[in-house]
C-alpha cells in the first residue's frame, strides 16, 4: 500500500515538475523562432538599401514605388534619410549582415558626401539630389528635426566606428542651433526658408513629438539652455479648449520653470498626448534615445501606453491590425493616426503601417508579433520587407519602400535583437551623456 502511494505521488510529482520545463522550452523556442523571423525581415529591408543607394555619394532615394511592374525611384533624399542609412547600415554590421570593412566604406562614402553638400549654419538642407548633382534647387528649407535625425546618426556613427569619429564630431559641431531657437519663448521654431530669409511662424511646442531628439541634443551640444526642455508642453493649457481633450494633471517645477503636467485618458489610461496621434511622433526618438531605460516614470511610461492605446483603439474599430502612423498610400502620402492620442488628431480611415509595430517591439512584442504575421498574410510583404501600408478595409496595399520607414524597420529590430545596439551607442557621447538627467528626473502625472 505504502508503495503504491509512493509510486502515485511521484508520477503526480513528475507531471507537475516537468510542466514549466516544457513551457519554459516552449516560451524560448517560440522567441527564439521569433528572433529569426526578425533578423530574416531586417536581411529583406536592409536590401532596399543596398539597391537604391547611389554607390558614389552614398544616399538614399527617398521612395520607391512599383506600380504595374514599374519601379519608379524618386533620386532624393533628405537629412532624416540620410541618418536612418547610417544607423541602418551600423544594425546591419552589428547582425552580421555585412562586414565591419563594408559598413566603414559605406558610411566613408555618406559621410565624404556630407562635407560636400551645401549648409545653412553647419545645417543642411530639406533635400538633396542623390547623383553627383547634388543638386538643392527645390529643397530651400533647413527642418530642425531632419537635422536633428542627422547629428543623431552623426553621433552614432562616431561611437559606433571610432576611426570616423573625427569627420563626425567636425560635422556635429559645425550643425549650429541656436540659429532655429527663439529664446523669448524657450522653443524651436519649425526650420528656415532659405529663400524668404526668414525662420517659419510656429515652433515645435509640443514635447511628445519628434522634435524632442533635437532639443535633446542641442542641450547637449551646449547649443541652447537646459531650461529649453521644461518650456515644452506636455500638453496644451487647460484655457485652449479647442483641443481634443481638456487635460488634467498638477503645475510641477523643475529647475525653477514651471511645467504642467497635464494628461488625457482614453479607455481608462492615462497618456500624454501627441500632436496627431501617430505612432512616429511618439516613439521614433526612442530609436537612439533610451526613453525606456532613463524615464521610466515618463517618457518610457508614456511609449508603453501608447502602444497599449494603438492595440485598444484598433480594437475598438474592429480591425485585425493595428499600427497607425504617417505612411505612403498608393498615389500619394498621408498622416494616419489613433486619432484619441492626438492633442489634434491626424485622420483614421483603416490604413495601418508596418513600421508603426516594430517601433513597439520592446513594449510589445507578442502583439507585434501576431500583427506581423497577419499583415503577411494580408499580402504587405515584398522584396524588400513589408510595403509601407495597408488599408484593412479595401484591402488595398501601398507597394511602395520609403526610406524613412525602412529605417525605422531596421533600427527597431537591431535594438531588439542587439539589446539596445544603436541606443548604446549613441548615449556613449558626451553629447547624449550630458542631458540624461532630464530623461531621468521628470515624472508624469500617468502613473
Amino acid at each position: 500500500m505504502k508503495k503504491i502511494a509512493f509510486t502515485a505521488l511521484a508520477v503526480i510529482f513528475a507531471l507537475f515538475s516537468a510542466l514549466p520545463v516544457g513551457n519554459v522550452h516552449a516560451s524560448e523556442q517560440s522567441k527564439s523562432s521569433f528572433l529569426k523571423e526578425l533578423k530574416a525581415i531586417a536581411n529583406d529591408t536592409y536590401s532596399f538599401f543596398e539597391e537604391y543607394t547611389d554607390s558614389a555619394t552614398g544616399l538614399t532615394s527617398d521612395i520607391v514605388r512599383l506600380n504595374d511592374g514599374k519601379v519608379e525611384e524618386a533620386k532624393h533624399t533628405s537629412p532624416t534619410n540620410i541618418s536612418v542609412y547610417m544607423l541602418s547600415t551600423i544594425s546591419a554590421e552589428k547582425m552580421h549582415m555585412i562586414s565591419r570593412k563594408e559598413a566603414v566604406l559605406r558610411l566613408k562614402t555618406t559621410l565624404h558626401t556630407l562635407d560636400r553638400l551645401k549648409k545653412w549654419n553647419g545645417l543642411f538642407y530639406n533635400w538633396y539630389n542623390t547623383d553627383g548633382t547634388l543638386k538643392t534647387d527645390w529643397g530651400q528649407f533647413i527642418s530642425q528635426v531632419d537635422n536633428s535625425w542627422l547629428t543623431a546618426g552623426l553621433i552614432t556613427t562616431g561611437q559606433a566606428y571610432k576611426e570616423l569619429y573625427p569627420q563626425t564630431s567636425r560635422l556635429v559641431k559645425k550643425m549650429d542651433y541656436s540659429t532655429l531657437y527663439d529664446p523669448e519663448v524657450g522653443q524651436f521654431r519649425g526650420g528656415y526658408d532659405v529663400v524668404t530669409g526668414k525662420l517659419t511662424d510656429h515652433h515645435y511646442g509640443m514635447f511628445y513629438t519628434e522634435p524632442r531628439l533635437g532639443s535633446y541634443i542641442a542641450i547637449g551640444k551646449g547649443d541652447v539652455p537646459s531650461d529649453h526642455w521644461w518650456k515644452m508642453y506636455r500638453t496644451l493649457p487647460k484655457e485652449w479648449d479647442w483641443q481634443s481633450q481638456i487635460p488634467e494633471g498638477p503645475t510641477v517645477q523643475y529647475d525653477g520653470v514651471p511645467v504642467y503636467e497635464g494628461h488625457y485618458e482614453y479607455k481608462g489610461i492615462k497618456y500624454v498626448p501627441s500632436w496627431g496621434g501617430s505612432m512616429f511622433e511618439g516613439l521614433m526618438p526612442g530609436l537612439v534615445l533610451n526613453e525606456k531605460k532613463y524615464s521610466k516614470n515618463a517618457l518610457g511610461l508614456n511609449n508603453a501606453r501608447h502602444v497599449q492605446l494603438q492595440l485598444a483603439f484598433a480594437k475598438e474599430k474592429g480591425y485585425p491590425v493595428w499600427g497607425f502612423s504617417p505612411s505612403a498610400t498608393p498615389d500619394g502620402y498621408s498622416e494616419f493616426a489613433a486619432t484619441p492620442l492626438g492633442t489634434s488628431g491626424y485622420k483614421d480611415d483603416g490604413t495601418v503601417t508596418a513600421h508603426a509595430s516594430f517601433l513597439a517591439l520592446d513594449y510589445a512584442p507578442d502583439a507585434v508579433e501576431k500583427n506581423i504575421h497577419e499583415l503577411r498574410k494580408m499580402r504587405a510583404y515584398g522584396k524588400h520587407g513589408f510595403f509601407d501600408s495597408l488599408n484593412v478595409k479595401s484591402g488595398e496595399v501601398a507597394k511602395a519602400y520609403l526610406a524613412l520607414d525602412q529605417g525605422m524597420i531596421m533600427v527597431s529590430i537591431a535594438n531588439h535583437v542587439k539589446h539596445d545596439v544603436i541606443r548604446n551607442y549613441f548615449h556613449s557621447d558626451p553629447i547624449a551623456r550630458k542631458p540624461v538627467d532630464l530623461l531621468k528626473r521628470e515624472v508624469f502625472s500617468i502613473k
